[in-house]
């Protein structure tokens, strides 16, 4: 569909439903005799779970249920079966595109019903939770660290800028000027304060070696090259409390939970190109 157009049918949705109230009053006493049974449009009947997963979703999202809300619910519903009907009469529901979006809308459905109910049916304790959080907290450390570096490809460089540096040449200077880190050369190589969790393990070991205020002595390898670290401050690392990151875990261990899922269901299917 037109971006233009897709943004018009979704505007003529909202727009119907929020002049639902008005089109009822114009129609009270017909519509009071629609809301004492059913709704049938055309011949077809709208369903009564249609009008209760659309209430649903309103009180989802902080919409308090009035007389007012239901009737504009049901003016909703009743526009969307009119305009539903005119498309299928165009045969719109038939062309290969619709009928795809069509298809990758029920799948869509189909899944996010799958991991509710996988989620439901393997409830996350709050004792997993906790035991999340205490092997995240001791991962973290005790310390903080506020560090420099300066990134070079060549281990000869990373040596000739310590020998500078130990002459007495401004660090944050040689970090705007060799500094291959785009994260933090413009800083003066500074990448602020944080727990050595945040790094890989040998620059992770270098900075714990390190004293406030020292520099290492010979340049510090890993995947992205070699390192010049020094160490400026070091204070206590402050881990927010339990309540504080539960939800974030919650979330976490069930997106591995959904991951876990599509993983034992890819291996046991059999797929095929042709």
């Amino acid at each position: 569909m037109h971006p233009t157009l897709k943004t018009l049918a979704v505007a003529l949705v909202a727009g119907t439903f929020a002049a639902g109230a008005v089109a009822q009053d114009k129609a009270a006493p017909k519509k009071a005799a629609a809301a004492a049974g059913k709704i049938v449009v055309n011949g077809v009947t709208i369903p009564q779970s249609r009008i209760d997963m659309m209430n649903k979703e309103l009180t989802a999202s902080g919409q308090p249920d009035t007389p007012e809300r239901q009737r504009a619910v049901k003016e909703e519903l009743i526009n969307r079966e009119v305009l539903v009907q005119a498309a299928q009469k165009r045969g719109l529901d038939k062309q290969a595109e619709v009928a795809a979006q069509m298809e990758m809308a029920r799948q869509a459905v189909l899944v996010r019903a799958l991991f509710e109910n996988e989620v439901k049916a393997n409830p996350i304790t709050d004792a997993d939770l906790q035991k999340q959080y205490e092997e995240f907290k001791k991962s973290m450390g005790e310390n903080e660290y506020k560090i420099r570096h300066i990134l070079v490809d060549k281990e000869d460089d990373a040596k000739a800028i310590i020998a500078d540096l130990g002459k007495g040449a401004d660090f944050a200077k040689i970090a705007k000027d060799k500094s291959k880190d785009p994260g933090s050369k413009d800083n003066g190589g500074d990448l602020d304060w944080g727990p050595t969790a945040r790094y890989v393990k040998p620059f992770a070991d270098a900075v714990t070696a390190l004293k406030k205020g020292q520099l290492t002595t010979a340049p510090v390898k890993t995947d992205f090259g070699y390192h010049v670290i020094r160490l400026d401050d070091v204070r206590p690392l402050k881990v927010p409390g339990f309540d504080e990151l539960k939800e974030q875990f919650r979330q976490r261990a069930q997106q591995q939970q959904i991951q876990k899922l599509v993983m034992e269901l890819r291996g046991k299917a059999k797929v095929e190109e042709r």
